[in-house]
């Protein structure tokens, strides 16, 4: 099977917000915005109008979409294609009013699919078209990962600064540009329609369309980034040039792909992580997690600490009980757990570390119920899988299991394990199964 790659993963994103007449309705609306796709979107129209249910594209099914979703204050409706390359549209229409807010999010994936010049020029035509007929303040079209590091579209401003000023100046260059009159205007028309770019194109309502170079896939090159700080200091003239191009060269430094190369005990676990993060800062998560070394497994014994309950088969069955809880609890959101197996092990791990489960829930919580259900668990999936034998204290945290030549010690795992996130990696159940396996006779 192919390993995707950067390059696979990422998509094409256009935001576009702007304003419509919807005085006669949402659908007469956006007869043209539907015109435009299906007129250009050559190999990647949506193949379904999604809302509460999905209908097959047609724009009766839009039609339905949206009588079904319209609301006082707005109406949302998705338009998707599930085969490759995968689409996602999220079209917000405003209330029906003379001047309505539109909004328009769209991915196209894999970027990849803009590496010609073909795929390129028709994705522009939606472009000038549908900027042609809803006019917009500012609009943009990028790599999805490249934009999450330009920290787009609050470009490092605070929210109350967000909000007050929005696209009040040029920030940030993309490959796909929609400038509305009013942005135009304070850069100097003049001075837009001269920016040194692959097109630059005046349309009829007065914004300007500009694309910095042929094919959107390549945004990350050299010349790319050269061609994309030049256009920005060219409308930006208070910027400097080597800083612009030195920021663009450490963000595609930041794209590069990073080959995973984990710790084996807990590669498993490890390879789950990164899809976690933010696209754009993936790369990075993976040459941290590449260099993570969890501490070498203290929990067990050379000789075991003899038994010194008085009734083994009733602490046996509150052990039980206990493991039997946790099942109870997670066996929807974990499913294996119900097999306890070191996949299961392995899939405890990833749900409390995607759920921040030390940090989400109080420690008497933890402390009382969870870690010790874990360290029962644990110990039964050590007795089950690697043929262990419980070795009972009155002290549940010294309760042991003997696998082989050494004595395990699960509650005490369980505990440490819950203290925080980060222990969740450092003292995984991953790896302390892994560590026990070793010493199966």
């Amino acid at each position: 099977m192919k390993t995707l790659t950067l390059r696979d993963l990422d998509s094409l994103r256009f935001t576009f917000d702007a304003v419509f007449d919807a005085s006669n309705g949402l659908v007469r609306g956006v007869v043209p915005f539907l015109e435009v796709l299906e007129q250009h979107a050559d190999g990647w129209m949506p193949t379904l109008v999604k809302t509460s249910r999905k209908r097959k594209y047609s724009r009766d099914g839009v039609r339905l979409a949206l009588e079904e979703r319209r609301q006082e204050y707005g109406t949302i409706i998705g338009l998707v294609r599930p085969e490759n390359p995968a689409v996602s549209v999220v079209l917000t229409l405003g209330p029906e009013q003379e001047r309505s807010l539109w909004s328009t999010n769209l991915t196209v994936q894999p970027l990849s699919f803009f590496s010609e010049i073909e795929s390129c020029r028709r994705f522009v035509a939606v472009a000038r078209a549908w900027a042609s007929q809803y006019p917009a303040n500012y609009a943009a079209a990028h790599s999805d990962a490249d934009m999450q590091l330009s920290r787009f579209p609050k470009f490092g401003r605070d929210d109350a600064t967000w909000t007050r000023d929005e696209f009040d100046k040029i920030y940030e260059l993309f490959w796909l540009n929609v400038f509305g009159p009013k942005l135009v205007e304070s850069v100097g028309r003049e001075r837009m329609l001269s920016t040194p770019a692959h097109l630059v194109e005046e349309l009829p309502n007065g914004s300007v369309l500009l694309v910095l170079w042929p094919t959107a896939s390549d945004f990350a090159s050299d010349e790319a980034r050269v061609a994309q700080a030049r256009a920005h200091v060219h409308l930006r003239p208070d910027l400097d040039f080597d800083t612009v191009l030195r920021t663009l060269r450490e963000r595609s430094a930041a794209l590069v792909p990073v080959e995973p190369c984990f710790h084996p005990d807990v590669a498993p676990l490890l390879a789950r992580l990164p899809d976690e993060f933010a696209l754009g800062n993936r790369q990075r998560k993976i040459a941290e997690l590449n260099a993570f070394r969890p501490p070498v497994p203290e929990e067990w014994l050379p000789v075991a600490h003899p038994s010194d309950v008085v009734n083994p088969e009733r602490v046996l069955e509150s052990y039980g009980d206990l493991s039997e809880g946790l099942v109870a609890v997670l066996h929807t959101k974990v499913p294996s757990i119900m097999d306890e197996t070191a996949e299961s092990l392995t899939d405890l791990d990833f749900y409390f570390w995607r759920e921040s489960f030390p940090e989400r829930y109080t420690r008497e919580l933890i402390d009382s119920h969870t870690a010790p259900a874990l360290g029962a668990y644990l110990g039964d999936v050590l007795v089950r899988r690697l043929g262990g034998t419980w070795v009972l204290r009155a002290k549940m945290e010294e309760s042991q299991v003997r696998v082989g030549k050494r004595v395990w010690l699960p509650f005490l795992r369980a505990r440490r394990y819950m203290q925080s996130r980060q222990a969740l990696l450092d003292y995984s159940l991953t790896q302390f199964f892994k560590e026990a396996e070793r010493y199966r006779p």
